[in-house]
């Protein structure tokens, strides 16, 4: 894709109301995003060309067991301190953030009683701020993910009782 068109892509992206523009050429692809105001900085998109990836070798999955499965997975892979309750997983892979901008307070902490519905805390995935809310009502026992780390699909964020 030519480099006047991205430019031109980028001009009327910050004249209009648009929060972001997508466009596809044969098998070129250019996409712009505007971050909200007061919202966290984005890192920079990945360069619109990069060299093929070498081919892996495939690695054999982890078994789980069927109490394993049906629960979730075990203790040992939650971590051995982790309070009986319920736990909040992470419906997305991106980024994990507790507040809604850096110089806001947390959406919950530790403690603070919760009612289903309620925001927890957003994950970055793709340029969006997706929330994520307590599925059942109680009180936070523990936050087991720091702000702006990465996350993985699944993983445990909340346990609430």
């Amino acid at each position: 894709m030519d480099l006047r068109k991205i430019k031109k892509l980028i001009d009327l992206l910050e004249e209009s109301n648009l929060a972001e523009i997508e466009i596809k050429e044969g098998e070129e692809s250019v996409r712009l995003a505007r971050a909200p105001k007061g919202s966290y900085a984005l890192a920079p998109a990945a360069p619109i060309y990069a060299a093929p990836e070498q081919p892996r070798a495939a690695q054999p999955m982890p078994m789980q067991s069927p109490t394993e499965a049906a629960t979730g997975g075990s203790a040992k892979a939650l971590g051995n301190d982790l309070p009986d309750g319920h736990i909040v997983r992470a419906p997305m892979v991106g980024t994990f953030y507790t507040s809604p901008a850096p110089d806001k307070p947390s959406f919950v902490s530790v403690g603070q009683t919760v009612k289903a519905g309620d925001t927890l805390a957003i994950i970055e995935a793709m340029k969006m701020f997706n929330p994520i809310e307590a599925d059942v009502s109680g009180t936070v026992l523990k936050i087991l993910a720091e702000s702006g780390q990465p996350i993985e699909f699944d993983q445990p964020l909340f346990v609430i009782g």
